[in-house]
């Protein structure tokens, strides 16, 4: 019996994630240190956003299934696949900084912040407009029902200030630093809330089918607030270095994205009926 398209796309997607997975384990035990092996070290932060590429490709597609800007799922979906093709600008910016450029230590603020940050809003409105599609707004009039997503909220910014900024120092010679260590961990408490909060107050059928799949969204949020925060940690203290455990924990936040992208097409396919 054929497989269907959504899963051959997990299929790939599995496929990628184990093939990145291994050689940056074979590189970590084999090539670090060595120096003329630095080419094959540091092309990992480079290429292995392919798998964030495929997740964007398959959730652009299972966007355009929903009605795309037409449909309220179908603009959350997209703005989700969209913000994941923003992180790989992210990570080939940053990586040109290494591979040609050969910097050794990270280059912060750079362009690549353009992709990462930009990430944020479009996180937000992914997970807003699929607040809307899951029946949300009918109950945000209840504060008993938003107090979770307000008490997760300023848990990871008080968790932000104890890993990162009880040591910061301010300063206002560079502007643009300054608004993105605040910012960062700001845009991961809020798009982490409003997924947490769009999961417990999900209601309706529609909703009640996607809050299972939102929790792939939920976790693979809180594996890139975690990656944005080590990155943060590490170049505030210059232990930073390319293709090491940062991308790696990046890596496994795209890949639980793309899958949880691909949950949105199961869906499809089981109220539609559609037989691909």
């Amino acid at each position: 019996m054929l497989k269907s398209k959504i899963e051959w796309q997990k299929i790939i997607a599995f496929l990628i994630f184990a093939f990145f997975a291994t050689y940056w384990v074979f590189f970590q035990i084999y090539l670090t240190g060595s120096y003329e092996n630095h080419h094959q070290i540091y092309t990992f932060s480079a290429v292995y956003g392919v798998l964030a590429v495929w997740g964007a490709i398959c959730g652009i597609a299972i966007s355009l299934k929903w009605g795309g800007f037409k449909s309220v799922l179908g603009k959350g979906i997209l703005f989700l696949s969209l913000g994941l093709l923003l992180q790989e600008f992210g990570q080939l910016a940053y990586s040109y900084y290494y591979i040609v450029l050969k910097l050794e230590t990270a280059y912060y603020p750079s362009l690549g912040d353009v992709g990462f940050f930009g990430t944020i809003p479009l996180y937000c409105l992914g997970i807003f407009f699929l607040g809307k599609a899951s029946g949300v707004a009918m109950r945000f009039t209840s504060i008993k029902h938003v107090l979770p997503a307000i008490v997760v909220t300023f848990s990871m910014l008080f968790l932000g200030y104890a890993l990162f900024l009880k040591e910061y120092t301010l300063d206002l010679s560079q502007p643009i630093k300054t608004f993105l260590d605040f910012g960062y961990p700001l845009g991961a408490a809020v798009y982490i809330s409003l997924a947490i909060g769009v999961y417990i107050l999900s209601t309706g059928v529609l909703g009640g089918i996607m809050k299972s799949k939102i929790i792939f969204i939920i976790l693979a949020l809180c594996i890139q607030f975690l990656a944005d925060y080590t990155f943060l940690y590490q170049t505030s203290r210059g232990t930073w270095v390319d293709s090491g455990i940062n991308d790696l924990t990046y890596f496994i936040s795209y890949f639980v994205m793309t899958i949880g992208l691909l949950q949105f097409g199961t869906i499809y396919k089981k109220l539609k009926g559609e037989n691909e």
